[in-house]
C-alpha cells in the first residue's frame, strides 16, 4: 500500500474533502490548546504533540505494512525533515504563542493569512493558477474569517501583547505555508504516511533541540507531569498532529495547494462552532453569516480547473 488513500482515489473531490476534515480536526485541537496554553509553555505543548504524533504515525506505518525508511534517496528525507523543522517546530510554536496572547477570536483574523501565503508561494514557486470562480470562493472564505475574527474579544488585550501576537501569528503562518509548499512537488511521489512521519520527526527534533539548550527547560516541562493537563493534551495532540496532519497532507497531495489552503482556512469557522457547543459561547447572526459564506466559498473553491 504505497499511499494511504490509493483505494479511495476514484472518489470525486477527495482532496477537497480531506482539506475540510483537516480544518475540522485542527479546530477541535485549538479549543483544547487554548485551555492548555494558560498553564503549559508553547514549547512543551509542541514537543508533546509532535512526539506523540511520531509514535502514532510510526505504528500506523508498521501496521499497514509500509517501510519506515523507504529507499527514496537522500533528498526527499532532507526536504521533508526541513519542512517539519520550519512548518511544525517553528510555525506551530509561534502559533501557540500568538494564540495565548490574542485569544481564539482575534487570532482568527491573523489565521486568515495562511491561505494568501500559500497561494502567493504556490504562484511564485509552483506556477499554480486559480480560476475566477475559485478565486471568488477563496475570497468568500477569507471574508467569512474576517467577519468572525472581527468580533471583539471579551477582554481587553494590552497593546504590546496585541502587536506582538499579530506579528508572531503572521510569521508563524508564513513559515507554515513555506513548510508545506516546499514539499508539494514531492507529495504525489512519496508515501503519505511516511511524508507525515518525517515532517513530524523534523518538528520533534527541532523543538527538542531548542528545549535542550533552553536555560529554563526544567520549569517549562514541569507542568507536563500534571495528569489533568495530559488528559487535555493527548486528545488535542491526536487531533492536531495525527488526524489533521494526515488529512492536511492528503488534501495537498490530491488537489492544488492553493485550493487546499483555502479549504483549510475553514478551521476558523469550525473553531467558533465548537466553541459554541463545548464552551457555551453564543452564536450571533454575524457568526452564522460567516459560516454560510465559508461553506459557499468552499463549494466554489472545489470547482475543477
Amino acid at each position: 500500500m504505497a499511499h494511504l488513500f490509493d483505494s479511495l482515489g476514484h472518489l470525486p473531490f477527495l482532496g477537497e474533502g480531506l482539506s475540510v476534515l483537516a480544518a475540522l480536526f485542527w479546530a477541535g485541537a485549538i479549543i483544547l490548546f487554548r485551555v492548555v496554553g494558560r498553564e503549559v509553555h508553547p514549547l512543551a505543548v509542541n514537543l508533546f504533540k509532535n512526539g506523540l504524533a511520531v509514535i502514532l504515525l510510526a505504528l500506523t506505518v508498521i501496521i499497514l505494512g509500509q517501510p519506515l525508511l523507504p529507499a527514496l534517496g537522500a533528498i526527499p528525507y532532507i526536504v521533508f525533515f526541513l519542512s517539519g523543522v520550519l512548518g511544525i517546530a517553528v510555525a506551530d510554536t509561534l502559533v501557540l504563542v500568538s494564540l495565548n496572547k490574542l485569544g481564539a477570536e482575534i487570532f482568527a483574523i491573523i489565521d486568515c493569512g495562511y491561505s494568501p501565503f500559500v497561494i502567493g508561494l504556490s504562484f511564485l514557486f509552483l506556477a499554480e493558477r486559480m480560476s475566477s470562480l475559485q478565486l471568488l470562493g477563496a475570497g468568500l472564505i477569507v471574508l467569512a474569517v474576517f467577519l468572525v475574527g472581527g468580533i471583539k474579544a471579551d477582554a481587553q488585550i494590552p497593546r504590546r501583547d496585541l502587536l506582538t501576537g499579530i506579528a508572531v501569528g503572521l510569521v508563524s503562518l508564513l513559515f507554515m505555508a513555506a513548510g508545506i509548499v516546499m514539499v508539494k512537488p514531492w507529495l504525489t511521489e512519496t508515501p503519505l504516511l511516511w511524508s507525515s512521519l518525517i515532517r513530524m520527526v523534523g518538528g520533534t527534533v527541532g523543538v527538542g533541540f531548542v528545549l535542550l539548550v533552553h536555560p529554563r527547560r526544567a520549569a517549562i516541562l514541569r507542568p507536563m507531569r500534571s495528569l489533568r493537563m495530559l488528559k487535555l493534551l493527548v486528545p488535542a495532540s491526536v487531533l492536531a498532529t495525527y488526524l489533521s496532519n494526515v488529512c492536511w497532507l492528503g488534501g495537498m497531495a490530491l488537489t492544488a495547494a492553493s485550493v487546499a489552503s483555502a479549504l483549510n482556512q475553514m478551521s476558523t469557522i469550525f473553531i467558533f462552532i465548537l466553541a459554541a457547543v463545548f464552551l457555551k459561547e453564543r452564536i450571533t447572526p454575524l457568526k452564522l453569516a460567516a459560516v454560510i459564506l465559508a461553506f459557499a466559498g468552499a463549494i466554489l473553491v472545489s470547482v475543477p480547473f
